[in-house]
């Protein structure tokens, strides 16, 4: 019992399970949109198909991504202690993690609309091919950052059946709010990206100009949050989860600098974490309570 415990534990551990916050409450904005634009009532049975394919494409994304790598995290002295390079889960144990939650992700897509089937393996290449850019391009930010993008437009998809332009600015805003914040946890690689010639903003521009890039992601996301409240004409409550969002996002570069990146894995973990959950929370709230 205690082994098959700590079976699940690892694969938890294997796929970040804690870092759904990053797409999750977006995805919670496009639904609860789409809801208002329809004018329903809460269908509990098309949330449930909702958070369940959010989380079965993230694991098939992440797990994906554990996969291709497992030769590069295991010469990385920061990535070894994953579970692929110490062993605790083989490499084809992890890509039947894989194709699995692939095939739970386009299962449940049927259950919610023919759309959204159609759609779901573009949305897994999408999640996936992530994984192998670093390898040729600098643009893998932007492209991770595409990849948990497709959170708010595939809700709002799943309950109208159709692209919203809201949705779609929010969509936007996930890209480079998520490519903002990769590109600073990227400097904790620069030079073992140097040395095993993998691109990355930092390794291409130098950490300098990488903080300079990914401020201007975040003052690109800050701009899209505020012309989607105006255009979605929000309220306070809507203003109010902004003005923090967009504090915690100054904050971040803040403590970040080229000089010393020790606080890195608090800007990239908890600050935007808590970002995501702390905006959803007030969008939301803007929408049900006003």
């Amino acid at each position: 019992m205690n082994k098959r415990i700590g079976n699940i534990r690892s694969y938890f551990s294997f796929v970040k399970i804690n870092h759904t916050v990053f797409s999750l409450p977006f995805a919670l904005i496009g639904f609860s949109l789409a809801i208002r634009d329809k004018g329903d009532s809460l269908n509990l049975r098309l949330f449930l198909l909702v958070i369940l394919s959010v989380l079965f494409a993230r694991n098939a994304a992440m797990g994906f991504n554990r996969y291709a790598d497992r030769d590069i995290d295991k010469r990385n002295p920061r990535t070894a202690f994953r579970e692929i390079p110490r062993d605790i889960i083989r490499p084809s144990s992890a890509l039947w993690f894989v194709v699995v939650n692939a095939l739970l992700f386009m299962i449940t897509t049927w259950f919610i609309n023919l759309l959204c089937f159609i759609l779901s393996p573009v949305a897994l290449i999408v999640v996936c091919g992530y994984s192998l850019t670093k390898r040729f391009t600098w643009l893998s930010h932007l492209l991770l950052g595409l990849g948990l993008s497709l959170a708010p437009i595939g809700a709002y998809l799943a309950v109208t059946s159709r692209f919203g332009v809201l949705p779609l600015i929010y969509t936007l805003v996930v890209i480079f709010w998520v490519a903002g914040f990769d590109i600073l946890y990227s400097l904790l690689d620069y030079e073992f990206d140097k040395s095993e010639n993998l691109r990355s903003i930092p390794e291409t521009f130098g950490k300098i100009n990488a903080l300079v890039i990914s401020g201007l992601f975040h003052f690109l996301t800050v701009v899209l949050v505020v012309y989607a409240g105006f255009l979605g004409n929000f309220s306070y409550l809507y203003w109010t989860g902004t003005t923090i969002f967009c504090l915690i996002l100054i904050y971040e570069h803040l403590i970040v600098t080229p000089g010393d990146t020790s606080k890195v894995t608090l800007a990239f973990a908890i600050l935007n974490g808590v970002a995501s959950i702390v905006f959803a929370g007030f969008v939301i709230a803007d929408m049900i309570i006003l």
